[in-house]
C-alpha cells in the first residue's frame, strides 16, 4: 500500500494482507492477551508503572513477527489508531471461529503458507 487508506473499509483487508503468515497472526495474539492482560492487572491493582509494560507487549510480539517472520513493515507506522483496533479485532474474531471470512475476502487464503484457523 503506497498511500494511507482514506477509510477503515479500506484498511482493514490491508491490515489482515500484512498478516497473511499464520505465525504473524498468532505472535499478534500472544501480544494482545499478554498486553491486555498487563493492563487489566496495572488498572485493578493500581501498579501504575506496569502500563509502560502494555505498548512493550503489545508491539514487541508484533513488530518481531514482522521482521522474522512476515519480512513487511508493521501497519502501525501507517495508521496507528487503526492498527490497534485491527489487532483487537483480528485476536477476537481468531478466538471466536470468525476470522476465516474474512481472510478470504481479502485473499490471505490465496498465500502459500496461509492456515485459515490461525
Amino acid at each position: 500500500m503506497a498511500t494511507r487508506s482514506k477509510t477503515y473499509s479500506e484498511f482493514w483487508p490491508y491490515y489482515l494482507r500484512e498478516h497473511a503468515e499464520p505465525a504473524t497472526r498468532l505472535m499478534h495474539y500472544a501480544g494482545t492477551v499478554l498486553a491486555t492482560s498487563i493492563l487489566l492487572v496495572a488498572l485493578i491493582t493500581q501498579t501504575w508503572w506496569a502500563l509502560l509494560l502494555y505498548p512493550l507487549a503489545g508491539y514487541g510480539f508484533a513488530w518481531v513477527s514482522h521482521a522474522f517472520i512476515e519480512r513487511n513493515k508493521p501497519a502501525t507506522f501507517i495508521h496507528p489508531v487503526w492498527s490497534l483496533i485491527s489487532d483487537y479485532r483480528m485476536t477476537f474474531l481468531a478466538f471466536t471461529g470468525q476470522l476465516k471470512p474474512h481472510l478470504e475476502k481479502a485473499g490471505v487464503l490465496d498465500h502459500p503458507h496461509a492456515n485459515a484457523n490461525l
